[in-house]
């Protein structure tokens, strides 16, 4: 019987990147609450950072909590799963965004 336990030699992260990916989550999440509750912005630049601030966020996920390294094999097979992921849900929200688009216009 085997008493040996089979641990992957990846990277597990430390305290520092832990530290810096709290701090950076907290500020990307923030900065939107901030513009929506201060009001004084238009609805366009409101969207948009709301936007950009949410892909950021993702990164910062990715990268720091999810240890994604794009330098190894396994990084660069996860990599291309999430691109794929990333492409389908940009056609499936594009797309119903378009059809509430045009039915919008075809029923005013």
């Amino acid at each position: 019987m085997s008493t040996s336990a089979s641990h992957d030699t990846g990277s597990h992260g430390s305290v520092k990147s832990y530290t810096t990916g709290l701090i950076l989550s907290i500020a990307l999440t923030l900065i939107p609450f901030g513009m929506v509750m201060q009001g004084g912005f238009e609805k366009t630049t409101v969207v948009m950072s709301i936007s950009i601030m949410a892909v950021l966020q993702i990164l910062v996920q990715l990268i720091l909590f999810m240890h994604m390294n794009l330098k190894t094999r396994e990084g660069r097979e996860s990599g291309s799963f999430v691109f794929f992921t990333a492409l389908i849900l940009a056609l499936l929200i594009g797309g119903s965004v378009w059809i509430l688009y045009h039915l919008n216009l075809n029923l005013m």
